[in-house]
């Protein structure tokens, strides 16, 4: 069964508003690189709908100059040619590569981790304290900021229970983020 790997921007004092964090060139390298690792991506509804509002590539055929970094340019690609998993309550479909998964969180998860090659990858904040209360998150990635945000929201809030992790690797960027990860004591 392929593993769900976890990664999430957060500030020093643990704040995951994606606007809290100062992209680079460096940091949409690693993401680009995170996500060309995994055969699909898990979201839910507002990650979902964020990412689409932000990273869909328009219909053009043909790619249009504007202008913009390349790093940007590299993620986004990589992001609008993703497969997507949405597990959402509220939508009834979607597009972008994307299929809606069903209310089993648990079967449905374990059902792509059968199907994957490569993996999965998941992003954002409900979704993934759902999926770490089932226990389902093989590897976390935690890019820690040297930013104090002053507010949340905040990664895991409302947890169930403790999930106690081995830290496996750690790495800085040139911006002085620490690309901290772990696994979980199973």
């Amino acid at each position: 069964m392929a593993e769900l790997r976890y990664s999430i921007n957060i500030t020093i004092d643990g704040c995951c508003d994606h606007l809290a964090i100062e992209p680079d060139e460096e940091l949409h390298d690693h993401h680009a690189e995170n996500l060309q690792r995994a055969d699909g991506l898990l979201f839910g509804r507002k990650t979902y709908e964020l990412m689409e509002s932000a990273w869909r590539q328009p219909d053009t055929g043909a790619a249009e100059d504007s202008g913009a970094r390349s790093d940007i340019d590299a993620f986004a690609e990589v992001i609008d040619q993703a497969t997507k998993y949405v597990v959402s309550s509220t939508l009834t479909e979607v597009d972008w590569n994307a299929e809606l998964l069903g209310s089993d969180l648990r079967s449905e998860i374990e059902r792509i981790k059968g199907d994957s090659v490569t993996g999965l990858f998941v992003g954002g904040v409900t979704l993934p304290r759902a999926l770490a209360e089932l226990d389902l998150i093989d590897e976390y990635e935690f890019v820690v900021h040297p930013r104090i945000a002053g507010y949340g929201p905040y990664v895991f809030n409302g947890l169930a229970e403790v999930v106690d992790l081995e830290p496996t690797d750690r790495r800085e960027l040139r911006s002085g983020a620490a690309v901290l990860h772990y696994r979980p004591r199973r």
